[in-house]
């Protein structure tokens, strides 16, 4: 089955399966003191910055909590747009595990302002209501949008204004230094962001993902935050070496740009078709639109993806690193047959 719902549903990129095959051999240390981990570090620390923290977790729901957790106390409140994946999508997870009151945002494009965060810093040294203690982005966003360096400068200039952290959620940050030519680093650390949770699950690794601490007042205790949060793997080199491998030659880029570049195809071929209607800008590899539900419901006997607004017709395609070509025309050829176009 091919799917068009989400780059989870990819396999897994023979690099990282190769270098899977060589931590699996013999015995190692648990816990991270392993080479393979130690190596894993080393390549985080040149990609981003030898002062940062990087610390391995089972997923991206667990790397979330872990961040925010060391970004916050349980009288804060966390603050994120209402399309936030810790908002939608973790099962109230995030607010469990901090303890925090999680206030919304509405945004046009998934993307948060300093005019949009603004009206809500607010109530500072009151007793009585949550004190305002961090913003949570993603980048690319929810709706598939991209945050520039100077959109993230604006914000975490706000952020610390008044004494907030600002995490990134950075399960597609690959695909977003691809689509503004720029590298981790400069998207992270160079924009003043405090703790990222850098994922590659959605970009050909197995599952894991990275909590990297870049703040110093946020490592303290960052070890006993992951343990207690239940995602200190045992044997972690099977975790870490991913990283190793995805660091290696820019892999992430390469798998990034394929996803991004297979995406902008699949758009191409859309946008003509009639009956097609694009609801957001198409910045990175996730694609938002409308078409009638009768053809809808019937490019649905043949492919998996997911709505978006139901009520709007509005579906969701995401491209993958694994993508092909022949993947992208059988899918717009499909959605012609729907749309009874010729």
């Amino acid at each position: 089955m091919r799917s068009f719902a989400s780059d989870n549903n990819s396999g897994v990129h023979p690099l990282v399966m190769e270098a899977l095959n060589r931590a699996n051999q013999d015995h190692a240390i648990g816990y991270g003191d392993d080479p393979w981990t130690e190596e894993a570090v080393r390549k985080i620390k040149e990609v981003f910055t030898a002062d940062c923290e990087p610390l391995f977790v089972f997923n991206g729901t667990g790397s979330n909590a872990v961040a925010l957790q060391l970004a916050t106390r349980p009288y804060n409140l966390i603050l994120c747009a209402e399309t936030a994946h810790i908002y939608v999508d973790e099962c109230g997870a995030p607010a469990r595990m901090t303890g925090c009151q999680i206030g919304t945002i509405a945004t046009p494009d998934g993307k948060l302002t300093p005019d949009l965060v603004r009206p809500y810093l607010k109530n500072f040294g009151e007793q009585h209501h949550s004190q305002p203690g961090a913003i949570y982005i993603s980048q690319c966003s929810e709706l598939g949008t991209v945050y520039t360096p100077e959109e993230l400068k604006a914000l975490t200039a706000l952020a610390h204004e008044y004494g907030m952290y600002v995490h990134m959620d950075g399960a597609r940050l690959a695909n977003a230094c691809v689509a503004l030519n720029l590298s981790p680093k400069e998207l992270t650390v160079d924009c003043g962001i405090d703790i990222l949770s850098f994922g590659g699950t959605k970009n050909g690794l197995m599952l894991g993902e990275s909590v990297i601490v870049f703040h110093p007042d946020l490592k303290r205790g960052a070890y006993y935050v992951r343990k207690q949060s239940a995602q200190l793997a045992s044997k972690l080199r099977y975790l870490s070496c991913q990283f190793t491998a995805y660091l290696t030659d820019e892999l992430w880029k390469k798998n990034a740009t394929h996803a991004n570049v297979m995406a902008q195809k699949l758009y191409e071929g859309l946008k003509v078709l009639p009956g097609i209607r694009f609801t957001q800008k198409m910045e990175s590899n996730q694609l938002f639109l409308t078409m009638p539900r009768k053809a809808i419901d019937a490019l649905r006997q043949s492919y998996f993806f997911y709505f978006w607004n139901e009520a709007e017709n509005e579906i969701r395609f995401v491209t993958s690193f694994d993508t092909t070509e022949e993947d992208i025309q059988s899918l717009l050829k499909a959605v012609k047959e729907a749309l009874q176009v010729r």
